[in-house]
């Protein structure tokens, strides 16, 4: 029997979270009315979150920060909240990544990062003999430049160390983060065949494809998100791909081909504090409920109330609901109508 339940690897980010009450144009100014600090990345993000929906679930988790302030407030936060931090690296040469997230009431965000020790994660630091799961979920795939370098045999070095692990009888996870470099086709779809399971957002599965999410009115493209997500699937997923978005969330189980749909939570907008950190915690819904061998409509109801909990605060984890207030949760603000 495994030690561990889940392993978060990826990348660790101090996220400088500065509210302000808009978004300038170039040359302009905004106001920042609030400053908060905090653990982020998909890391921090998703094992706090893992942790809070259920504090029995034992989480591990593995990267690297750099020897600095920001590193060891990370691992901190991490510690407080019983995660294993035994394996993660300290960069000699590279500071710990930090990120500045510019907040703005409505909830929207734009970030301004800094890659720092995450762009020098490597399968040395990973340290695949070691791990002893019974799933290993990486994300911020784009902000770890090591594993994107090529490979001749299996595309990059990614979808190498997602073959081994896979081979060690451990279940593999993978999500990305959104960027617009166009390197989605190039570094993802060769890793969809060492994974279990895929969990993104709209936009970012969309740039498998080229296949718009959402119609001209903005409504979503309901066909589009369905093909997209068989696409996924015949690139090689073995379980389950899973695709969010504000107004719902979807999973094709790639065995029997069923496609499920759930409405998000519908939150007042007007109780909306931020939402950063709402995919890792939707991540993290997802994680605990395949764990734990719920149905697909389990699943989906989990991720998305546990989604809708996190903009409750500005930061990435403070108002992360536990699996025994989700049903309260889900009844006291319904569901969206698509």
């Amino acid at each position: 029997m495994a030690n561990t339940d889940i392993t978060i690897a990826g990348s660790f980010i101090a996220d400088l979270v500065k509210t302000t009450d808009c978004y300038p144009q170039a040359g302009m100014m905004a106001y920042i009315t609030d400053t908060k600090r905090a653990a982020g990345g998909c890391v921090p993000n998703t094992a706090v979150s893992l942790k809070k929906i259920d504090k029995e679930t034992k989480v591990s988790v593995r990267g690297k920060i750099g020897k600095d302030e920001n590193g060891g407030f990370i691992i901190d936060t991490l510690k407080k909240n019983g995660i294993d931090c035994d394996k993660v690296i300290c960069s000699e040469n590279a500071p710990t990544s930090y990120c500045d997230v510019m907040s703005q009431p409505s909830g929207e965000r734009t970030f301004f990062h800094a890659k720092g020790a995450n762009a020098l994660f490597s399968e040395k630091d990973l340290d695949v003999g070691s791990l002893d799961c019974k799933i290993f979920h990486i994300g911020y795939i784009f902000l770890l430049d090591y594993f994107e370098k090529a490979d001749a045999e299996y595309g990059n070095v990614l979808a190498r160390v997602l073959k081994k692990i896979q081979d060690k009888g451990i279940k593999t996870s993978i999500d990305v983060v959104s960027e617009s470099s166009g390197r989605y086709k190039e570094i993802i779809i060769p890793t969809l065949k060492y994974c279990n399971f895929a969990i993104m957002n709209e936009v970012e599965s969309s740039m498998l494809t080229d296949l718009p999410p959402y119609n001209e009115d903005n409504s979503l493209n309901l066909g589009n998100i369905r093909k997209t997500m068989e696409f996924m699937a015949s690139c090689g997923v073995k379980e389950k791909i899973i695709v969010h978005c504000k107004n719902a969330g979807f999973i094709l189980d790639c065995k029997t081909g069923e496609f499920t749909l759930i409405p998000s939570i519908n939150v007042p907008k007007e109780e909306i504090k931020g939402s950063v950190g709402a995919g890792d915690a939707f991540c993290a819904g997802c994680l605990y409920g395949l764990l734990k061998g719920m149905s697909d409509n389990e699943i989906l109801k989990t991720a998305s109330a546990v989604a809708a909990s996190n903009l409750f605060s500005k930061n990435s984890t403070d108002s992360i609901i536990s699996i025994d207030q989700i049903e309260n949760f889900e009844r006291k603000y319904g569901r969206k109508t698509l």
